[in-house]
């Protein structure tokens, strides 16, 4: 990792870019792929999966024996850890439930939000180099508790065309209503527009790399919705001269394993600590199996020695991480100064690994500096809130000489006339 002493703040903005391809020749081949799809279907579906995967799929689509049968190959202890975080995810989605509620703004004037569900909603979930099992709980949970009419996932296949077991048996398990073996842009582009075997979606989520990061925001132009941009994964861990080396540099890890465009930082007022997380880094990496992944992330990874607490919040405020880990003595202080990021943990014993898997929270979360205008998912993503009201002739009575008013004042004659002819009546 790049250690950088007292940046000044006029450095900031550059030092703390992420690691990303040519976003122009990126955009570019990511729209051949979707006007492909979108042209061709499933026959551009399978041509990529055979360029991208490997895998020359004859169906595209998983049985329901597929999927049953995959019940089997999951081991009894990984289907306990399932049990254990599925119970966490919904108890802490349900809890974020709300009932429409009628307001009476005026006498006679009820007005009144409804949380409608979506109606067909398509999860994508990684599976190349790390079958990412976890993400069908955490969108397939609130997809189902939100009572979405329809549940589709795509997920890619290897190069024999198979689906991780457990991916499969946790869509088994939350009742997911169709499984895909597609991965990748050609995914997001199926279920951005429909083909002949995969329906078209009303919203897609799911994090990806830098190729389904960018599809997703190019089919977002059209007439589907996204979650928000996620991925490639990213880290920011807040420590002082108290905090533990060996626990920071196990949180480093774990996000830079994640793939070689993935970002971690560690920001800090302590050298003794950069000095010390350091070895502890190289000590923890050589026994990791993807140590070599690792060590590309880390090249793109930053230690940041700063003068001061409130130079340090600044500095993470700016950047905005997927995750942040406050680890300083006083984190509970710090935390309340967090304006900018997805999901943070707080104290020596919340590894970020507890929000991706089984703590509860959501592990789907705006990345690359989203997390300054989106949330992570939760339960009101897959909803539409649609505002209701009814309107008493006491009521019209109450507000009309406001309506006429405003309407008259901008010119919008008819607008006055709808109210005024009815209190004639």
């Amino acid at each position: 990792m790049n250690v950088l002493s007292y940046p000044e703040r006029s450095e900031w903005a550059v030092l703390l870019q992420r690691p990303r391809l040519n976003h122009h020749t990126l955009e570019d081949q990511v729209q051949l792929i979707i006007e492909e799809v979108r042209k061709k279907g499933d026959a551009a579906v399978k041509a990529f999966t055979r360029k991208f995967d490997g895998y020359d799929p004859a169906s595209l689509e998983l049985s329901a024996e597929e999927i049953r049968a995959a019940g089997d190959k999951v081991s009894p202890q990984l289907k306990k850890a399932i049990d254990e975080a599925q119970w966490n995810i919904q108890t802490f989605h349900k809890k974020q439930i709300q009932q429409a509620e009628t307001i009476v703004t005026t006498a006679g004037v009820r007005c009144w939000r409804k949380p409608v569900p979506m109606s067909r909603v398509g999860l994508y979930v990684p599976g190349g180099s790390a079958p990412l099992l976890s993400t069908v709980l955490m969108l397939g949970i609130p997809a189902k508790l939100a009572g979405c009419g329809e549940v589709i996932l795509c997920t890619p296949p290897d190069s024999t065309g198979k689906v991780s077991p457990s991916i499969l048996y946790i869509a088994g398990l939350l009742g997911i209503d169709r499984v895909f073996k597609v991965g990748g842009a050609q995914a997001i582009a199926a279920m951005a527009f429909g083909t002949e075997s995969i329906p078209a979606v009303s919203k897609i989520f799911g994090p990806g790399n830098q190729y389904v990061t960018m599809a997703k925001q190019i089919v977002s132009r059209d007439t589907v919705a996204i979650d928000m941009p996620a991925g490639p994964s990213e880290l920011a861990v807040v420590a002082d001269s108290t905090s533990n080396p060996a626990f920071i540099a196990s949180d480093l890890l774990s996000q830079a394993e994640h793939g070689p465009d993935s970002q971690v930082l560690l920001v800090t007022d302590s050298p003794k600590m950069i000095d010390q997380v350091k070895a502890e880094i190289q000590k923890q990496l050589k026994d990791l199996p993807r140590k070599e992944i690792a060590s590309k992330a880390l090249d793109n990874s930053k230690m940041i020695l700063l003068k001061s607490q409130e130079e340090i919040m600044d500095l993470v405020n700016e950047y905005a991480p997927e995750h942040l880990i406050i680890v300083s003595s006083n984190y509970a202080e710090l935390a309340e100064q967090v304006i900018n990021a997805g999901s943070v943990f707080l104290g020596d014993f919340t590894p970020e690994s507890a929000g991706d898997y089984a703590s509860g929270t959501n592990h789907t979360l705006p990345t690359n500096g989203w997390a300054r205008s989106y949330s992570g998912v939760n339960m009101d993503s897959f909803y539409k809130k649609i505002t209701f009201q009814e309107i008493s002739r006491y009521g019209l009575v109450n507000i009309g000489d406001a309506i006429m008013t405003m309407a008259e004042a901008e010119e919008l004659q008819a607008h006055s006339s709808a109210v005024s002819i009815r209190l004639k009546s």
